[in-house]
């Protein structure tokens, strides 16, 4: 039975993540050039849902990510302690420099590619990944294996609404920017036009 819930409901927030981040948030970037109040509150909640649905299927005392004791092994106990505090880094300090409401959509003033969007267009994402992939190697399970799954699908949908905006917006500037700089992380890098 807690596995047909577990589905359901992961269902049920994969769908709510794509009625806000493809059709509330595209519309609102389309209409507006920016986010509103809502769908910026509506992404956030998508989050919220996200990062709290673990806690509804791994064991009892899985209470906290940075939680001492775990189930899984030592090293992989160790491994994915590292990869929650780079993963925390990785997001929440690239949000912190980069602005909480240029972050969050709410503000636009050029498209920005110094620091760690030298190295990926989506920092705050991998942080994120990061994030979950540490907390799934310290409660190992196939419910973890999903909670992955969902991160992955749902940043995707968030990631791709925001590069349509981008486009809309900055055009030429923007393609050679996504021809130098991968989406994600290990893309090999294109010459750009003014280099070429």
């Amino acid at each position: 039975m807690k596995h047909i819930f577990y589905f359901l409901l992961a269902i049920v927030l994969l769908l709510f993540a794509y009625v806000v981040f493809r059709l509330i948030v595209r519309h609102d970037y389309t209409t507006r050039g920016r986010l509103s109040t809502l769908s910026s509150s509506l992404q956030l909640i998508v989050f919220i849902g996200f990062f709290s649905f673990p806690y509804q299927f791994n064991p009892p005392e899985w209470t906290w990510f940075w939680k001492v004791s775990t189930s899984s092994s030592q090293g992989l106990h160790l491994a994915g302690l590292v990869l929650i505090g780079i993963g925390f880094m990785g997001a929440f300090g690239t949000m912190a420099w980069f602005g909480i409401k240029r972050a969050f959509g709410i503000y636009i003033d050029g498209l920005k590619k110094a620091g760690p969007y030298q190295v990926s267009r989506n920092p705050q994402i991998l942080g994120g990944y990061l994030l979950v992939i540490g907390a799934s190697l310290q409660w190992p399970s196939l419910y973890m294996i999903g909670w992955t799954l969902m991160y992955a699908i749902i940043a995707h949908w968030m990631v791709i609404t925001e590069e349509e905006h981008l486009l809309r917006i900055y055009g030429e500037e923007y393609e050679e920017y996504c021809s130098e700089v991968p989406r994600y992380l290990l893309a090999r890098r294109k010459k750009s036009r003014a280099s070429a």
